[in-house]
């Protein structure tokens, strides 16, 4: 037998594994999904966390599975270029007919990735396209479509009973008349008159935590407007939570600083180009990833990335805001994104090891990130022309993180890096805005520091630098290396000082250890203006207080999972 069919052979062989391994691992993904409905019905929250705890790590599983059984089945060619040219091929093959052919490539990527530890982009061995794509626009069988044949309450009611739960709608009558009567006075603030085509609404519900999601868009002609239907099953029923019409509305729904829905899609990209035709802002990368292909995502941001640099001539440079104890972080300034590179020394008094950043950011992934911490996308061996990075930037990288990042005559190779929508600092946000801006800032600042503890989330420390501010003026936290469960926190009150000479000494007259936290100091770490620091104390007194933390602490260790809203509480309707 000659050694091109049995290289050929072996390819096939290999292709099958790969397709058969992402087969699995998309089954068990949409199973996982399926079972959102039912935790929903039975009001299984906790369970629904872990269905979405084990989701996201289902991927890594099924690759790690099948890169182990790749390398005994190709032995000593494990690693031959030429082979895996021929299993792309024959993957290919297998793949070209799939709905879902997008993610298939990328699982198929994320194996040889792992097996040649490959460095920038290669062609012939992986899935490369840095062109354009097609969205579809959800003109498909996703969807159902309402008119108003009657009344616009018929409708609404027509659309709540096609999404029948197990557990009945505690007041469907009177749910529809609260929609219909906040779509109208939407309707005549947008396109001046409440008349309207059609209401498409995506056949499958969006799940995450304890809500459950109808999403569609009102059609007129040419234009749309998204239509979000929050529900909640309350002791009495479903209900009808709000209902939201506005493109910053649904974004914030689908915002990249909230963990991921469970939502069917037997088309992915149709419903990414569903979703993307109501929130046009939003890159396609976060749509895969809010409905839980964050590799994917993962992969559509990489080429968003290098199209925007082959169409772009700006040069990386240091990022504004304090500079980091742990992190160096650079931008694009023509592009939204931020990168940041763990240091190879961390700044006094930082004692993290850089094991330990990784992990906190790990463990962002995988909890309920409550609209209140930015996602982060981490990427290994990426390659920048060194021509587009400011010479600041590159003595920056050269001098703090030299064991990451390897500079030379044309490139910048990047070992590891993170990336994260870029925001605006909080610290220079309330220099730069006026002070009504400032003010709500402040404001909104205090409930992301209690929202993340609802979540049990303590951050660490609460320097104004970690955190940063939305283009929908919310704040958010996303600096992880000081971050920590807040079941893990030993919340004390000061002691009484029992000499003068104690409370001008620089050090504690008592003994303090890793974990124990003393909320009387938070002020010390505001540095607000005087104005501002009126405001905090004025809005959010309690968190000064140790009664607040233990009082969350002890909801939390009984299991309690506490309500975050995706949309301001004012939204919510009001109810008899």
């Amino acid at each position: 037998m000659s050694v091109e069919p049995t290289k050929r052979n072996l390819a096939r062989n290999a292709a099958a594994a790969i397709h058969s391994a992402f087969d699995d691992y998309h089954n068990e993904f949409k199973a996982i999904t399926r079972r959102a409905r039912e935790r929903f019905e039975r009001r299984e929250w906790t369970q629904w966390q872990d269905d979405a705890v084990a989701r996201l790590g289902l991927r890594e599983e099924m690759v790690q599975r099948v890169v182990a059984g790749l390398r005994i089945m190709l032995g000593e060619q494990v690693h031959s270029h030429y082979l895996w040219a021929a299993i792309k091929d024959a993957y290919a093959r297998l793949i070209n007919q799939r709905k879902d052919v997008e993610l298939a490539e990328t699982f198929y990527n994320s194996v040889t990735r792992r097996i040649l530890a490959t460095v920038g982009v290669e062609p012939a061995l992986e899935f490369v396209w840095f062109g354009v794509t097609t969205i579809p626009t959800g003109d498909t069988p996703i969807v159902r479509v309402y008119s108003q044949v009657t009344t616009l309450e018929e409708m609404i009611k027509a659309i709540l009973r096609d999404y029948a739960f197990a557990a009945p709608y505690e007041d469907m009558d009177g749910d529809a008349r609260r929609v219909a009567r906040v779509m109208e006075s939407h309707l005549r603030c947008y396109w001046d008159t409440p008349d309207f085509d059609v209401v498409e609404m995506v056949k499958s519900v969006f799940y995450r935590n304890k809500g459950a999601y109808l999403v569609g868009r009102v059609r007129k002609r040419n234009r749309v407007i998204p239509i979000i239907l929050p529900l909640l099953n309350t002791d009495a029923g479903v209900i009808v939570d709000a209902a939201l019409f506005s493109e910053e509305e649904a974004s914030v729904v689908f915002s990249f600083t909230r963990s991921y829905f469970h939502v069917e899609a037997e088309i992915p990209g149709d419903l990414v180009g569903f979703l993307k035709s109501i929130l046009p802002l939003k890159p396609v990368a976060e749509l895969y990833i809010a409905i839980g292909y964050h590799k994917h995502g993962k992969t559509e941001r990489y080429r968003a990335l290098y199209r925007h640099l082959n169409n772009s001539n700006d040069k990386f440079e240091i990022a504004r805001g304090a500079k980091g104890m742990v992190m160096t972080v650079f931008t694009l300034p023509s592009y939204d994104m931020v990168f940041k590179i763990i240091k190879d020394r961390f700044a006094y008094p930082k004692t993290s090891t850089r094991a330990q950043v990784m992990d906190r950011y790990k463990l962002v992934f995988k909890h309920d990130r409550v609209g209140r911490m930015v996602d982060a996308q981490e990427f290994e061996g990426l390659t920048f022309s060194r021509d587009r990075f400011s010479p600041e930037l590159l003595q920056e990288l050269q001098d703090v993180a030299a064991n990451t990042v390897t500079v030379t005559d044309d490139e910048v190779i990047i070992k590891h890096l993170y990336t994260e929508r870029r925001l605006y600092p909080l610290d220079l946000y309330i220099k730069e805005m006026s002070f009504e801006k400032a003010k709500a800032a402040v404001i909104d600042y205090g409930h992301a520091i209690i929202d993340l503890a609802a979540a049990n989330i303590f951050p660490g420390d609460l320097f104004i630098k970690n955190f940063g501010v939305t283009r929908h003026g919310r704040v958010v936290f996303y600096d992880y290396d000081e971050l920590c469960l807040l079941t893990d926190c030993n919340f004390r009150k000061m002691p009484e000082a029992t000499r003068d000479e104690d409370e001008l000494s620089d050090q504690p007259w008592f003994s303090v250890a890793e974990n124990d936290i003393f909320p009387e100091e938070f002020r010390k770490f505001l540095w607000f203006p005087a104005p501002l620091r009126k405001v905090m104390e004025e809005h959010h007194s309690q968190l000064f207080t140790v009664e607040f933390w233990r009082s969350l602490q002890e909801r939390t260790s009984a299991g309690e999972i506490l309500d975050v809203f995706p949309y301001d509480q004012e939204k919510r309707f009001r109810r008899e």
